[in-house]
């Protein structure tokens, strides 16, 4: 089974970008490298914290807003919990959401999952492009969803619909150059259909 090793961020500032994550608390889930790769709009993927409760995702949008941040998306109560979105001083955009309502406790800076979504044209074509790569899925809900198994990351990968991610964290869905991000596996280097760089992991 191919595995999905690492998560790397191309920035303009290596320096500035591991200041705001190791702040933000994603330090030890995302690497940075400096890059000049430009971009239009949206770079068409998110990280999405999963929290615990809404507390914990105030805690953390504060957080990010205190160490430059821009707010995407309040956070807010919806159907499914609370969360919102905010983008962070390389123009990544982060996504904090919890399934509950209410806290439990106080509130701390505290991950129980992170996730790097990718939009992605055709869920349903993307799927088969990385089974086909040897990568095993773990959920999937049609062409809305797909989740594999990443047991060897500390990050999950998944499937969104371009749009409909766009539209979850409160931004354009039009976007061109560079996603500015690059993926980590034993599978060896290859380019996905929408555009998404992977590179052999590091030993």
């Amino acid at each position: 089974m191919t595995t999905f090793e690492s998560v790397t961020l191309e920035v303009p500032d290596p320096t500035a970008a591991n200041a705001f994550y190791k702040a933000f608390g994603l330090d030890s889930y995302v690497n940075v490298r400096a890059s000049d790769a430009t971009t239009t709009g949206f770079r068409g993927f998110a990280l999405s914290l999963v929290v615990s409760q809404p507390g914990n995702v105030d805690a953390f949008i504060a957080t990010a807003l205190d160490a430059a941040a821009t707010t995407l998306k309040p956070a807010t109560k919806g159907f499914w919990g609370y969360g919102g979105a905010v983008r962070a001083p390389d123009g990544t955009v982060c996504k904090i959401a919890t399934s509950k309502k209410k806290d439990t406790g106080p509130a701390a800076q505290q991950i129980d999952q992170v996730a790097l979504l990718l939009g992605v044209a055709d869920v349903k074509a993307s799927k088969r492009f990385y089974v086909d790569r040897g990568l095993a899925v773990a959920k999937s809900f049609g062409g809305k969803y797909v989740e594999f198994a990443t047991p060897s990351s500390t990050v999950t990968l998944a499937l969104y619909p371009r749009r409909a991610l766009a539209k979850d964290t409160g931004v354009s869905q039009e976007g061109s150059g560079s996603h500015r991000i690059v993926i980590g596996s034993d599978a060896g280097p290859f380019t996905d259909p929408d555009g998404f760089v992977w590179e052999t992991a590091s030993a």
